[in-house]
């Protein structure tokens, strides 16, 4: 930048702080107010509500004449300055995590029947209690010995067996698993 760029923005930097300082102090004249936060609130957004006193700060520093004009318009040329009503924000609370439907033991056992007639092994897995490989090999001997053939708990182990694989691999996974 050239020396004589430099004086020029400096001047109309100074110009224009100049400009802003005089329409600040006038518009809170007009409103009584005792500090330039007030005037805030006789600034309306094109977002709804009035103006955060960050933006005000920002806007005083970064966009002078923008700020100068808006404050003009709604407080210095306006016959009388009205008080913007504040953003709408959503209920305390709203934000939160939708809960999680707890179920007994039984209502899951009668979820889990329904899921087996219908055939549905989707869900038949999700609501299935999760077993350990040692407990999933026992079911599946045991039901090997008297000859029965259980597809779901074939099905368990090999859910089971991949689960310890991938603990195995990568233990941060065993802090996601047990919760």
């Amino acid at each position: 930048m050239t020396v004589l760029n430099k004086e020029t923005t400096d001047a109309k930097s100074m110009k224009g702080t100049k400009e802003i300082e005089d329409v600040i102090a006038k518009a809170i004249k007009k409103i009584g107010a005792r500090k330039e936060n007030e005037l805030c609130k006789y600034l309306p957004m094109k977002s709804g509500g009035y103006m955060h006193h960050f933006t005000l700060k920002k806007m005083k520093s970064k966009q002078p004449s923008e700020l100068a004009s808006i404050i003009e318009r709604y407080v210095v040329q306006s016959d009388k300055p009205t008080i913007i009503a504040p953003k709408q924000r959503a209920a305390r609370g709203s934000r939160k995590r939708r809960e999680h439907m707890n179920f007994t033991r039984i209502q899951l056992e009668r979820m889990l029947n329904i899921a087996r007639l219908a055939g549905d092994k989707e869900i038949i897995t999700i609501l299935s209690p999760r077993k350990s490989v040692s407990s999933c090999k026992r079911e599946l001997i045991q039901s090997i010995r008297h000859g029965k053939v259980e597809q779901e708990l074939w099905n368990s182990y090999v859910e089971a067996v991949q689960a310890q694989q991938a603990i195995q691999a990568d233990p941060s996974l065993l802090l996601q698993h047990t919760h």
